[in-house]
């Protein structure tokens, strides 16, 4: 995949001087040192080196790929992504080893919350427990990036506008691709329809397994309903904010901003055996019935892995 490499934005410019003049500064290659008896103040090498990267990344010296992901702000705000995973929610994962390391691959899973939680810790579970570790590009609902914000961090750490020509257009050039074909459906369910998996639709997800000969790896998820346990909704707010849903939830609107801090409940995550569906073809993808029966055979793997984590995990939080 092409890589651009972004350009300087003029408003920074003085933002970046300073920064280049600081770092000049406190590395002892300017007069400041002198003004210290001669003693230079040299920086530890992990300060000089973040300075560096962040003048030259507000420089906008930096590459993105053509879906805007970005591998160095993805690699620094992995420590974050490995707290939660670690510490806030404890997930444990099994099979991660059973996603193949190399070629097109569509991991399909199920999913909860209006942010893309369960995709971060899908993705944290492949680059650190994986032998072979590659980034997935997750594919998120078109009206989260219209979030300001939210899109850029979206973009740069994998995430991709939700459609099939997308999905296609990924699988194509060989990429490790997640989706989570309940949609809003399953991500605006209620609390106490938690961990019950909706339909997949039309079978979309399959369509394009099948053109692409992508294996399809079904995931299970546990852990995710709870952390923003949806107990209403406003449609007055989700149309103003042009949401598909607006939430509301014990701590939300309620704490406001603080209301937003997932909860940290206990995560499961397992990766099943990969689906070969090349023996179908291509021209399988025009055969609704069979569309309709595989999609149907991944939402009853994904839902009964569901339940047999459930049990595993015994308590939700603690």
């Amino acid at each position: 995949m092409s890589a651009r490499e972004q350009r300087e934005p003029a408003p920074l410019g003085p933002i970046i001087e300073f920064l280049r003049v600081l770092r000049t500064r406190l590395d002892g290659g300017d007069g400041l040192a002198a003004s210290f008896g001669g003693a230079a103040m040299a920086l530890p090498r992990d300060a000089r080196e973040s300075l560096d990267t962040a003048v030259r990344r507000l420089g906008g010296r930096y590459t993105e790929d053509d879906w805007g992901f970005d591998e160095e702000f993805a690699e620094a705000v992995l420590p974050f992504l490995e707290f939660m995973y670690d510490r806030w929610w404890r997930v444990h994962s099994e099979g991660v080893g059973r996603v193949p390391a190399h070629g097109r691959v569509l991991l399909v899973a199920n999913h909860a919350g209006i942010m893309p939680w369960d995709a971060t810790m899908m993705g944290v579970a492949v680059m650190r427990e994986h032998p072979l570790p590659r980034p997935p590009r997750f594919l998120v609902l078109d009206w989260a990036f219209e979030l300001p914000y939210v899109s850029v961090l979206m973009r740069k750490v994998g995430g991709v506008p939700a459609s099939p020509f997308n999905a296609m257009r990924l699988l194509e050039q060989d990429e490790l691709v997640a989706v989570f074909p309940e949609g809003v459906k399953g991500a605006g369910k209620s609390f106490r329809d938690r961990y019950r998996v909706q339909r997949f639709g039309r079978g979309g997800f399959v369509e394009i397994a099948l053109r692409t000969g992508a294996p399809i790896v079904p995931v299970a998820v546990v852990g995710s309903e709870e952390i923003h346990p949806k107990i209403a909704e406003s449609r007055l707010l989700a149309r103003l904010t042009g949401a598909p849903y607006f939430p509301i939830t014990p701590t939300f609107p309620l704490l406001g901003p603080l209301g937003v801090v997932p909860l940290p409940s206990r995560w499961r995550i397992e990766f099943c055996e990969p689906l070969d569906l090349s023996s179908f073809g291509p021209e399988a993808a025009a055969d609704r019935a069979a569309v309709l029966e595989i999609s149907d055979m991944v939402r009853g793997v994904i839902q009964r892995k569901v339940y047999e984590n459930l049990v595993k995990r015994r308590r939700a939080f603690g």
